[in-house]
């Protein structure tokens, strides 16, 4: 018997099928060995940049209230909290003392992955009039992932999972990994903290007097400065503040043109949400986010946000350089559509 399809009509502008019916990975099968030598290329100074901020900023939640700072507590061990736990307690000839620990991780407040289940839309796949819960390359909302409908079940709570991405989830990247050429655009230099929504025309103009190429397989790296600019914060960000620094105007349908030709695998940011957020001209028959329905739902690339990128940013301005290997797996953590990481470049 053969199978049905997931879709019949798919979105205008998307790349659904062109890398197999059942594929997950979307453009970050660009990332060709090809396209890691050329990355390999340039770690020339053996130089690494963490481009993680500390997994507990930006501080509070000012920037998404659904997120919330981590939690570290000491596991427990015979009753006790395992922490300076004395195995002599347990054998007196036994001198070890023992700290262990558990984590209560929101995987999208600080530096993250937007995996290809974070976004999906309302979109008719089936071709029968009714639109569907429907994202990248046609998984299905109602099929592909689990999830709770009593809020009691969401939220921090018992320790039992209640939601899953079967299809789409962050593990798909971490198993690829994710490893390449990064490409700097570096907004910061040009615009300063002015908040800029930057759209096609201004992001050639950049690239253009910088000399920065991007091509197919190469992850975009921007440079806003709101990263650094959260790191002086301490933690007690204002709304005012984080609304400073250069963002993509998602409603610039030549730049999300621009972005699909040029083929690149990814796009990373070191603010919220890459574009403008809220967007600008909203209306009632789109997208509430117009680059992350381009990107993730409709050409299956993910998005990173909160990445650390200032100093090597610096570094590679004063290098005259635009390029680096960029090595960048999400946690394996099967059926999370976001991941915190830790991205390494080397130059």
């Amino acid at each position: 018997m053969a199978r049905k399809l997931r879709w019949r009509n798919r979105p205008e502008g998307a790349n659904w099928g062109e890398f197999g019916e059942d594929d997950q990975l979307g453009r970050l099968n660009l990332i060709t060995p090809e396209v890691l030598r050329k990355g390999l290329a340039e770690a020339r100074e053996g130089v690494a940049f963490c481009l993680s901020l500390p997994l507990d900023y930006p501080g509070g939640s000012v920037l998404s209230a659904a997120r919330k700072p981590p939690v570290l507590r000491p596991t427990i061990r015979r009753g006790k909290p395992y922490f300076a736990y004395r195995m002599e307690d347990e054998d007196s000839r036994m001198t070890d003392v023992v700290n262990d620990d558990v984590a209560i991780l929101h995987l999208q407040y600080s530096t993250h992955w937007d995996a290809l289940g974070h976004v999906g839309s309302l979109f008719d796949a089936d071709g029968d009039g009714e639109r569907e819960v429907v994202f990248y390359n046609g998984y299905r909302g109602d099929r592909d992932f689990v999830g709770p409908t009593d809020v009691a079940d969401a939220g921090v709570g018992e320790e039992k999972s209640t939601f899953a991405a079967k299809a789409l989830g962050a593990e798909r990247m971490a198993e690829l990994p994710i490893q390449g050429r990064g490409v700097m655009v570096d907004l910061a230099h040009h615009h300063g903290r002015e908040r800029v929504p930057i759209g096609y025309d201004e992001l050639m103009r950049i690239m253009e007097k910088d000399k920065v190429q991007a091509e197919a397989g190469d992850i975009l790296c921007l440079h806003t400065g709101l990263a650094a600019a959260i790191l002086g914060m301490n933690k007690q960000p204002t709304t005012e503040a984080l609304r400073t620094c250069a963002v993509l105007d998602g409603r610039d349908d030549r730049l999300l043109q621009w972005i699909t030709d040029s083929r690149i695998a990814a796009i990373a940011a070191d603010n919220y949400a890459v574009e403008l957020n809220p967007s600008r001209d909203q209306c009632d028959c789109c997208a509430y986010l117009p680059l992350h329905e381009h990107c993730i739902f409709k050409l299956g690339m993910p998005l990173g946000e909160l990445w650390y990128l200032t100093e090597l940013a610096h570094w590679l301005r004063e290098h005259g350089r635009s390029r680096f290997l960029l090595t960048a797996p999400p946690l394996r953590l099967p059926g999370s559509v976001g991941t915190p990481l830790t991205p390494v470049a080397t130059v």
